[in-house]
């Protein structure tokens, strides 16, 4: 579970999931009562009696959680209809979203509360399923045969929760030669090739015009970090502060050098040039301004409380220029993060955070993104989110969305009751 963080340093703790078997009475009478908030989402009740069995079987203490095994393990359960159920059957995945969004809201909705968006892949043995080829998983650590989701999640000072999703489609599955699986895996015929980013942004978009849940932070990995898309799409959102991870090789001056900006015509539209006074002023990597910074400005703090004890890092910040096609672009925080025992390895995170602002709310942002490998940890080995043996992208999205719902329920138990908890419930009989 996450390691809770410090009070002393940090805004609040982010609480460990600790809610056990013996703390819930009549689990399938709460789990009855959760499901009753998505009734009107389905059309026939055949559907409604089909989402509360599926999810029940997500709680099952099997092997394997995909369709045949939680039909077959749950009373009255039929693996076809349960099959076209999740594959096949009409969902009103916005209605749900909004209504699990305000539920969210209820239960973890704080004004200090953040966003978080990063990725997840989901291991593959065939080509059939939407999305699927060679691509990078970070849960296997390596390119791999695979789909990939890109998540939002929330944390506050009362718990973390996946809030939103999207399944990442690689740009050949847009071409002729894969006409026939976009059919096959009903593929809107809408739809068309967006980068990891800029998923993220269409997520933020959707949750900051939905306006349920507040949040101050947007966290992100370099994925994002380095996407001009997504960090314009944050720096448009009034007050909202983003601390995102950026790679060694990023340039900036540790001075804004002097420029002109000139305008021209250029097509019959005025455009500008920016230019550097001098010539010579070359904008350096993060990693090399790293290296100079004198051990006096390094400070050492404790960022969380692991099972081996404390974990450790040094920090310092530097108010840096960033450059693209060696100019100037913009002044932000940098902030740095080395390992005691390799002071040579070092992570990078730039923010839009205001001049005044201390370090320990950056100590404390750089721990909080974890609330998200969090999350992905506890739905993948407590509720099989990828265990789905399923090929097409609305059942990609369903049991995804399940699975999401799943694992917020069992928060707003531990909430509920104010007690301590373990995620396994065999309710199969």
């Amino acid at each position: 579970m996450l390691p809770t963080i410090r009070h002393d340093e940090y805004l609040y703790p982010v609480p460990k999931f600790d809610l056990g078997r013996k703390d819930i009475k009549d689990f399938m009478t709460e789990l009855a009562g959760f499901h009753e908030q998505f009734a009107d989402c389905f059309q026939r009740s055949e559907s409604r009696k089909h989402f509360f069995k599926y999810m029940a079987g997500q709680f099952c203490s099997l092997e394997r959680k995909s369709i045949e095994p939680i039909a077959l393990a749950i009373k009255d359960g039929n693996v076809r209809a349960m099959q076209r159920f999740v594959s096949d059957t009409t969902w009103e995945t916005e209605k749900m979203i909004a209504k699990y969004h305000s539920l969210v809201n209820d239960d973890l909705g704080h004004p200090d509360g953040a966003l978080i968006f990063d990725e997840s892949g989901f291991v593959k043995k065939g080509n059939d399923s939407i999305g699927v080829g060679r691509q990078y998983s970070g849960a296997a650590g390596k390119v791999d045969n695979c789909q990939v989701g890109v998540f939002a999640a929330y944390v506050s000072e009362q718990g973390y929760s996946l809030v939103d999703k999207r399944l990442f489609i690689p740009e050949n599955w847009f071409t002729e030669d894969f006409l026939e699986r976009r059919t096959k895996c009903l593929l809107p015929p809408e739809t068309v090739f967006k980068t990891k980013p800029q998923l993220a942004v269409e997520m933020l978009h959707a949750f900051t015009q939905e306006n349920t849940i507040p949040y101050k932070y947007v966290l992100a990995d370099s994925v994002y970090g380095v996407s001009p898309d997504f960090i314009r799409a944050v720096e448009a959102l009034p007050e909202k502060t983003y601390f995102v991870s950026v790679p060694k090789t990023t340039l900036c001056w540790s001075k804004e050098p002097l420029s002109i900006t000139k305008t021209y015509q250029w097509g019959g539209k005025t455009r500008t040039k920016t230019t550097l006074v001098d010539p010579d002023s070359k904008p350096i990597t993060v990693e090399k301004l790293a290296r100079t910074v004198n051990e006096y400005f390094w400070y050492r703090r404790t960022v969380s409380e692991g099972s081996k004890g404390p974990i450790v890092y040094e920090f310092t910040r530097r108010r840096v220029t960033l450059a693209a096609e060696g100019v100037p672009i913009k002044t932000v925080w940098l902030v740095i993060r080395r390992k005691l025992d390799n002071k040579q390895q070092y992570d990078f995170f730039i923010s839009n955070a205001p001049a005044d602002i201390r370090l320990k709310k950056f100590v404390w942002l750089s721990g909080l993104r974890w609330a998200i490998e969090q999350c992905f940890e506890e739905t993948k080995s407590d509720l099989g989110m990828d265990h789905y043996e399923v090929r097409k992208f609305p059942g990609w999205h369903h049991h995804i969305l399940t699975t999401m719902l799943a694992h917020f329920f069992l928060w707003h138990l531990k909430i509920r009751l104010g007690k301590k908890s373990t995620v396994y419930y065999d309710i199969a009989a």
